[in-house]
């Protein structure tokens, strides 16, 4: 079922609109390369915030076919013993990343387990060394994860949100304890570590 008027440069305008909180600039730059407007994302997410009370609107992964078409890829994906399966779908304003809903198993009732960014399947992933390389939108969860594991997760402020608890060489080659946060498992800030 698609849904008449809200397509992909909408869904794109939803999710910048989230990340406007951490970085307006990029967001600015990001709706003008869409050919939209600050009123137009506004719009944007208040359609996307009625589809997901209404009642007759299509949920979990299920909407976002019905709004960005089939996905590209449908991936089965193991944790721990939970059979799931990750569907992709490629956006325009992130060519090297897919926006993947993680659905449960079937005899679940094919639950929506999480909602986000991911790194394309043959990408390039980035490989930052330092904090300095941990500039916003550059790399995703597991980017991040990988490049200076143990890195911890924790619940982020909002449901779109991830942080991410981690210790990375500074320029001068010391050890730092810091927090990344995430919104729609993109990278949007990295700060110092609280208490």
């Amino acid at each position: 079922m698609a849904i008449h008027g809200f397509g992909p440069t909408e869904f794109q305008l939803v999710l910048l609109r989230r990340m406007a909180d951490f970085n307006p600039d990029l967001v600015e730059a990001a709706v003008r390369r869409l050919g939209a407007s600050r009123p137009a994302m506004r719009e944007a997410n208040k359609r996307w915030q009625a589809m997901l009370r209404s009642p007759r609107s299509p949920r979990g992964a299920d909407r976002c076919a019905a709004v960005l078409g089939p996905p590209e890829a449908t991936v089965p994906r193991r944790i721990g013993d939970l059979a799931c399966t990750a569907r992709q779908w490629p956006l325009l304003l992130w060519p090297d990343l897919r926006f993947e809903s993680l659905v449960g198993p079937a005899d679940a009732g094919r639950p929506l387990l999480n909602e986000w960014l991911v790194r394309a399947p043959g990408a390039p992933a980035p490989r930052p060394a330092t904090l300095a390389d941990l500039t916003p939108w550059s790399c995703v969860v597991a980017d991040l994860g990988a490049a200076f594991p143990p890195a911890r997760p924790r619940e982020g402020s909002a449901p779109t949100r991830f942080r991410l608890d981690f210790t990375a060489p500074d320029a001068d080659g010391r050890a730092r304890s810091c927090t990344a946060d995430f919104t729609w498992g993109l990278l949007q800030e990295v700060r110092p570590a609280g208490p």
